[in-house]
C-alpha cells in the first residue's frame, strides 16, 4: 500500500502494476546507489524541488512523478502544490513542489521526470488533436502502438488529454486488420469467423475501399475502420453508411489534416503517433536547500 493507491484506483489504473513499474525504473537506475549525491551531499542535508512547465501544454503523470519519490524517500518526503493531471499549464507554472532529504530527491529526479515528461507529452499532443477536432463529431482516438509495458500510463495520458482510449489488448476487442482479412479470405468471413467463435464481443473490421464497406453494412457490421482513404472517399462513406456503423479513419493521418479528415462526418480518427512518436514536454525540476 502506497498513499497514491487510492487516486491511482481513481485515474483507472492497478497501483500495484504501477508500484512496480517504478520499482523496476529505480533499480535500472540504481544497481548500486546513486554514487554522485552520497559522495557530495551531507546526509542529514535537506532541500526543496520545484517542479516547473518550461512550455505551454497539459500535465500528466504527475502522481506516478510523486510516487517515485516517496518510493526513494518514504515518510521523509513532503510533496506540495501539486496540480491535478489533466491541468494546462503555461511556461514558469510550478507543477509540484518537493521537501525532503536532498539525497533522495536528486536520486529521484530523473526517473520521476521520466515520467512526468513523457506522459505529459502524451496529454498535450492528445489535446492538439482535441483542439483541432472542436465542433466535430470526431473524437481522437489511441491504439496499441505503445512503449511495451506502458500502456496503461500512456493511455491514462490520452484520457488527461480529452482523448478515448481504443482497446487495451488483443482479447478485450477483436480488431479485423488486413492481414486478417487475406487469411480469412475476404472482410466478410473475417467478420463471420470473428462472431462465430465470440459472439458476445465487440468487433471492428478494417476496409479499404467502398466495396468492402458495403459488403460488411449488409452483413451487420457495425464497427469500421477507413484505412488509408481519402477524404472524399470517406465522406462517401459516411453518406453510404447513414449511421449503420461507427466509422474510424486510420492510416498515417496528421494534425494538419484533422479539421479535412473529421469534417467528412467520422466518428472517430485513431492516432498511432500520440504514444508511439510522441516529443516529451519539457518539465524542469530546479533545487534549493533549506
Amino acid at each position: 500500500m502506497t498513499p497514491y493507491d487510492e487516486e491511482l484506483r481513481a485515474a483507472g489504473l492497478d497501483p500495484a502494476a504501477v508500484l512496480a513499474q517504478v520499482r523496476a525504473a529505480l533499480a535500472e537506475d540504481l544497481p548500486g546507489g546513486d554514487v554522485t549525491s552520497e559522495a557530495t551531499i551531507a546526509t542529514d542535508a535537506r532541500g526543496e524541488g520545484v517542479l516547473a512547465a518550461r512550455e505551454a501544454g497539459v500535465v500528466a503523470g504527475l502522481g506516478v512523478a510523486a510516487l517515485v519519490f516517496h518510493e526513494v524517500m518514504g515518510d521523509t518526503v513532503e510533496i506540495t502544490d501539486r496540480v491535478p493531471d489533466g491541468a494546462r499549464v503555461e511556461p514558469g507554472d510550478v507543477v509540484m513542489r518537493v521537501s525532503g532529504p536532498t539525497r533522495g530527491l536528486l536520486t529521484a529526479e530523473r526517473t520521476a521526470l521520466n515520467y512526468a515528461s513523457h506522459l505529459s507529452g502524451v496529454a498535450t499532443a492528445t489535446a492538439q488533436w482535441v483542439a483541432a477536432l472542436a465542433g466535430t463529431r470526431a473524437r481522437v482516438l489511441d491504439t496499441r502502438k505503445t512503449l511495451p509495458t506502458y500502456r496503461a500510463l500512456q493511455k491514462y495520458a490520452v484520457r488527461c488529454g480529452g482523448g478515448v482510449n481504443h482497446r487495451f489488448s488483443l482479447s478485450d476487442r477483436a480488431m479485423v486488420k488486413d492481414n486478417h482479412v487475406v487469411a480469412a479470405g475476404g472482410v466478410v468471413p473475417a467478420y463471420h469467423a470473428v462472431r462465430a467463435a465470440y459472439p458476445d464481443l465487440r468487433v471492428e473490421v478494417e476496409v479499404t475501399d467502398l466495396d468492402e464497406l458495403r459488403a460488411l453494412l449488409e452483413a451487420g457490421c457495425t464497427e469500421i475502420l477507413l484505412d488509408n482513404m481519402d477524404s472524399a472517399t470517406m465522406a462517401e462513406a459516411v453518406r453510404i453508411t447513414a449511421g449503420r456503423a461507427t466509422l474510424e479513419a486510420s492510416g498515417g493521418l496528421t494534425i494538419d489534416r484533422a479539421r479535412e479528415v473529421a469534417e467528412t462526418g467520422v466518428d472517430y480518427i485513431s492516432v498511432g503517433a500520440l504514444t508511439h512518436s510522441v516529443k516529451v514536454f519539457d518539465l524542469g525540476l530546479d533545487l534549493s536547500e533549506g
